[in-house]
């Protein structure tokens, strides 16, 4: 079934006939590379593309997928590149279809609180425009500055936010997709309600590039939020900063916009990453970091004394308020910059995603700790604790071979998702399964998998579109 054709200069006139000359890269090795891979783990898992083409509109992908179709090549759509479990990986080599040219923003409708975009759209570029207005887009995930929309889409990306506001999927109101025979379909739009038959846009949402290829994306607006407020408060006991979150909500009476956690060994190597000290450091487990909206001081004000109480009777050291932008963006860059402060330090280090009840949360981070003594090594872990989703970063030791550790990391991982599984949650929470997690989602989802099987088959029965991910 995967027997492709591979690209041959026959196809790669084509390509330019449908684009033009410099919107296709063929037999340039070290510009293909950069499409050989993501951020998941660099070249260990990289596959280099026959080819790439940077398209521009919805006329060429659909001409694009038809030639792709009627020669049996593989086709790997692929954002900014930015995700983390080889979803963009060509790993039949192929055409690497880029939207890095279609990154419009088409209209912010005010009238009905929704923006139309174009997938290779930079989220940031997003919320600031549609700021600018006085609205809000609260899907963003914490790869703001680099993710395309199009890319959060395709994993239906998570973020600190969602325990307000939900994961993606909360926000998409509609999609204009490529199909593997080449149509263009529209799902949704403008609209809120849609009661006709089956909910195909959201099968697309998550649907990591298997069924097809968005070229336009509807999302929900809201109004801006007014004034926001962040606390930071160090616990001595990762269990306590955990079960604190219920009691923070309950007393508060007020659902925080987010709920941070990290640990003790990611703030140490964060605040030298970033130059940046925070209260505690040497002797704090973990810390939560709690953001709540406002529409005047006062609010504010009533609820982080609330939380601040609520905080201290579960056990927190102390709580600090961030109530200007100098001090917020000081605990915003280190839980930001999370990923890039652990590989300053070793760039081998890989990153999980697992989801699990929140009342499990402590259950899965002793076994994170437990398998931390196992195998001798440092897993630093931050996530976002009031939705349960942890990040787990194992460290390689410096007397172990790079060659091993792949092997090492990828078994540290999987066993930590495994359990994550066993808890009630899930081996992804908002990164996706790509390839690297297809071998957990077979194990995990039993007649769910053997479903999307059937689905896939029915989509895409030539198998061309982005092969090899998550089956």
């Amino acid at each position: 079934m995967n027997e492709f054709k591979q690209v041959d200069q026959k196809i790669v006139k084509e390509l330019r006939r449908m684009t033009s000359d410099a919107s296709v890269i063929y037999e340039d090795k070290a510009a293909l590379e950069n499409y050989s891979h993501d951020e998941a783990g660099g070249k260990y898992y990289a596959h280099m593309p026959d080819v790439v083409v940077k398209v521009e509109n919805a006329d060429q992908i659909s001409k694009i997928v038809k030639l792709a179709k009627a020669e049996h090549i593989p086709v790997t759509p692929r954002g900014a590149g930015s995700g983390l479990a080889g979803a963009d990986v060509p790993l039949y080599g192929g055409i690497v279809l880029s939207v890095e040219k279609m990154n419009r923003i088409l209209e912010i409708d005010k009238n009905n609180l929704v923006a139309v975009v174009e997938p290779g759209v930079v989220t940031n570029d997003l919320c600031k425009k549609v700021a600018d207005t006085g609205l809000y887009y609260a899907g963003y995930p914490m790869s703001v500055e680099t993710s395309f929309i199009g890319g959060n889409v395709a994993t239906n990306a998570g973020g600190s936010k969602v325990i307000k506001y939900g994961n993606t999927a909360h926000h998409v109101l509609g999609l204009d997709v490529v199909l593997p025979d080449g149509k263009i379909v529209q799902m949704g739009g403008k609209r809120r309600k849609d009661s006709a038959g089956y909910d195909l846009m959201h099968l697309f949402v998550g649907s990591e590039g298997t069924l097809g290829i968005f070229t336009k994306i509807y999302l929900n607006l809201i109004p801006l939020p007014g004034k926001t407020v962040d606390l930071l408060a160090p616990f001595k006991d990762v269990g306590k900063a955990i079960s604190s979150v219920g009691r923070l909500i309950t007393e508060s009476k007020v659902l925080p916009a987010a709920v941070e956690f990290i640990d003790s060994t990611s703030v140490k190597l964060g605040s030298k990453y970033n130059n940046i000290r925070i209260p505690f450091q040497d002797s704090a487990a973990a810390y939560l970091i709690i953001q709540y909206e406002g529409q005047s001081k006062d609010e504010i004000e009533s609820v982080y004394e609330k939380s601040g109480k609520a905080l201290i009777d579960s056990g927190a050291m102390d709580v600090f308020i961030a109530d200007n932008r100098t001090n917020s963006e000081k605990l915003w860059r280190i839980r930001r910059n999370w990923l890039e402060g652990i590989k300053a330090f070793d760039p081998y280090a890989p990153t999980g995603d697992v989801v699990v009840p929140t009342d499990k949360i402590p259950e899965i981070m002793q076994f994170i700790a437990d398998t931390s003594k196992e195998y001798r090594i440092e897993i630093p872990v931050a996530g976002h604790a009031a939705d349960g989703n942890l990040h787990p970063a194992p460290m390689k030791p410096k007397a172990l071979p790079v060659v091993e550790w792949k092997d090492v990391s990828e078994e540290v991982l999987d066993k930590i998702a495994l359990r994550a599984a066993e808890l009630g949650g899930s081996v992804s929470g908002e990164h996706g399964i790509g390839f690297i997690k297809k071998e957990l989602l077979k194990k995990t989802k039993n007649e769910e998998y053997a479903l999307m099987k059937r689905i896939k088959k029915d989509i895409d029965p030539q198998n061309i579109m982005n092969p090899g991910k998550l089956f």
